[in-house]
């Protein structure tokens, strides 16, 4: 039922509203009004006599209120319908006892009152006010905002007491016409009604549609050992109910957390790696730092302060040795930015490539950046097992390098060998015996030399390139010596870089 002057009424926060708004909303009230009226008698009588709220009864008509309306005057309607006066049992946010004004089923989720953190009882006028707080902490964090969506999240004794309330009613009105109608289809949860209460006044406040976004909002409601304890008794006395005798239970609130924060993104791109001295990832042994930097730190720390994140993680398609450089067209790999406040545009990536390109030593470069979906993640993960890898090795043999050595090696095609898990990695990798592919190989000769050349060579991911020159003690067949490596390309039909 909120309309538009809802909406109005959500921005500004204020209950005191301009004269076109009020209007609007005497008009909302006036017809919800005519709609509570036409509630039947007894159940809304029974209803209140087990301290059920004022919106927990709208909902269980399949109803809801205007967003900007006290409880206290949608009470005052029900209390009309029921022929009835006010009772210490009756649960109103205008009560000044919080063990008597709290609604038995929702336990002051719809009746907007809630332990916050300090564990201190808030208790909000209406739901605009509510989505005003949320409203505030969204704006206090930073967070640029182009939708949102909105994530609630009730304890499940809540559903168990409003499947109880549901049966009582069955129980005590199931042959009335009116229950078939009404109470068997067109009920709304708790978890529906909250949301329903809150989201246009949060839109409105932000100038957004609710939808699939990657900016959330998070209400998570949590109950106290004590509350749980309460909930068989409740859940027992709105089953056995039969009479409009008020019951005698007290309720509790549950906790609310409010969270806000954006689901990850990520940033695409390839990186060339020209130092010998510079490890993939972070590289810390004892306390020491391995290397001189990481390619994970140089990207991640210029790209996380532009999108104020949390954090990130770095994702890339395989991995060299801290003394391989990765050369030709680079390597894929995926930042990963944890709840970013800002999301980058074109221009602002352009500019992160350029400041990691500038950086001094120039000992990491990447290039064709872009923000992506997450969709590449599971690419990237698929396009490892298919993608092949070229290196550049310098390598050094006992006897002189002869022109049928290069026809051999260079007649090489798709040739099968056996790994055994090498010696270096033994400690970190299960010991096992691999079978990998090597798809070409080409013999660059060195001037002056005839004992050391370039070895060219195409692979498939996984294959452990040193020991596949120098045999690793026999544990790769066949070997040769190897004394620098360079990956010189990364090829991945998935990935469009």
């Amino acid at each position: 039922m909120p309309s538009n002057g809802a909406g109005d009424v959500a921005a500004s926060g204020d209950i005191n509203q301009p004269e076109n708004v009020t209007s609007a909303a005497d008009e909302e009230l006036r017809l919800l009004d005519e709609v509570v009226r036409t509630f039947p008698s007894p159940p809304v009588r029974h209803l209140l006599s087990l301290g059920v709220c004022p919106q927990c009864i709208l909902r269980l008509f399949g109803k809801y209120g205007p967003s900007y309306s006290s409880l206290s005057r949608l009470l005052s309607m029900l209390l009309e319908v029921a022929g009835d006066q006010p009772s210490s049992n009756y649960p109103t946010s205008q009560c000044t006892s919080s063990g008597d004004s709290i609604c038995s089923v929702c336990c002051g989720i719809l009746q907007f009152i809630y332990m916050d953190e300090k564990q201190t009882m808030v208790r909000k006028e209406c739901a605009n006010d509510l989505a005003v707080s949320i409203y505030e902490l969204a704006k206090k964090e930073g967070y640029q905002i182009d939708g949102f969506c909105l994530e609630v999240s009730i304890p499940s004794f809540i559903v168990e007491k409003d499947n109880a309330i549901r049966l009582s009613m069955k129980e005590k009105y199931g042959s009335e016409v009116w229950f078939k109608e009404i109470l068997q289809s067109e009920t709304i949860s708790v978890k529906d009604a909250i949301k329903l209460y809150i989201t246009e006044p949060l839109e409105t406040l932000f100038g957004v549609k609710s939808g699939p976004s990657s900016f959330r909002i998070r209400l998570t409601y949590s109950s106290s050992e004590l509350l749980k304890s309460q909930n068989d008794a409740v859940i027992k006395k709105c089953a056995e109910a039969q009479s409009s005798r008020p019951s005698d239970g007290k309720a509790s609130v549950c906790f609310l957390a409010i969270q806000c924060y954006r689901t990850p993104i990520y940033v695409l791109g390839r990186y060339l790696k020209y130092s010998r001295n510079v490890s993939q990832t972070r590289w810390i042994i004892d306390d020491e730092r391995m290397g001189e930097s990481s390619v994970e730190e140089i990207t991640g720390d210029s790209v996380l302060p532009l999108c104020r994140g949390d954090n990130y993680k770095f994702h890339a398609a395989g991995r060299e040795d801290i003394d391989v450089r990765m050369l030709g067209s680079g390597r894929p790999f995926l930042l990963e930015i944890q709840n970013p406040r800002i999301l980058p545009s074109e221009l602002s990536v352009k500019e992160i490539e350029e400041k990691v390109n500038s950086l001094r030593g120039k000992l990491v470069k990447v290039k064709n950046l872009k923000v992506v979906d997450d969709q590449v993640w599971a690419l990237m993960r698929e396009g490892e097992a298919e993608k092949q890898k070229q290196y550049a090795a310098l390598v050094w043999i006992s006897h002189e390098l002869k022109d049928k050595d290069l026809q051999i090696i260079s007649s090489i095609k798709d040739m099968k060998i056996l790994q055994k898990t090498p010696v270096r990695v033994l400690h970190r990798r299960s010991p096992l015996e691999r079978e990998k592919i090597i798809h070409w190989m080409t013999i660059e000769k060195i001037t002056g030399s005839t004992q050391y050349f370039l070895l060219h060579l195409c692979t498939q991911a996984g294959t452990y390139i040193k020991e596949f020159v120098h045999g690793d003690l026999g544990r790769t067949y066949p070997r040769a010596e190897i004394l620098q490596l360079d990956v010189t390309d990364v090829k991945m039909d998935r990935m469009n870089l």
